[in-house]
């Protein structure tokens, strides 16, 4: 008996309800092989992949992409917006206020939203998003020195 295969990118998009493209398959393994990636980077990723595509073209399929679920957006305060592959889980990030690395923190605590807020002003709450601020190791090393 053989392992299931995972769903191919283009299944997902499909799965997904949108129209695949190569630009569309090339820019969801750009972010999911890339670490916390600005439009830009991920514009030159697909580039490398297809060939030219637009800014303007990467926006518009970075936002299909979010509103179906398959990339997450963060906007860290103070930063461009960045794009990640890893969605459905509710966890955290944390920044360096530095040279902006960005890694990823699993859930604070339990299940999804992970916190509990001291009033919830009858929201069904069903996520929390936590950015940790600090320096990473390379940056805090330099600092001492």
């Amino acid at each position: 008996m053989t392992a299931p295969q995972s769903p191919s990118t283009a299944d997902e998009l499909r799965g997904a309800g949108l129209r695949v493209t190569a630009a569309r398959v090339a820019l969801l393994e750009t972010v999911r092989k890339g670490d916390h990636l600005g439009a830009e980077a991920i514009a030159t990723g697909v580039r490398e992949r297809v060939g030219h595509i637009s800014v303007q073209a990467v926006y518009e399929a970075l936002h299909a992409l979010t509103a179906a679920g398959l990339i997450r957006r963060i906007e860290p305060a103070g930063s461009p917006a960045r794009f990640e592959g890893r969605v459905g889980d509710n966890h955290h990030h944390v920044l360096c206020r530095a040279c902006g690395a960005v890694a990823d923190v699993d859930c604070s605590v339990g299940d999804a939203p992970c916190l509990t807020a001291s009033d919830d002003h009858g929201f069904s709450i069903d996520e929390a998003e936590v950015i940790y601020w600090g320096l990473c190791p390379d940056c805090s090393t330099a600092h001492r020195s």
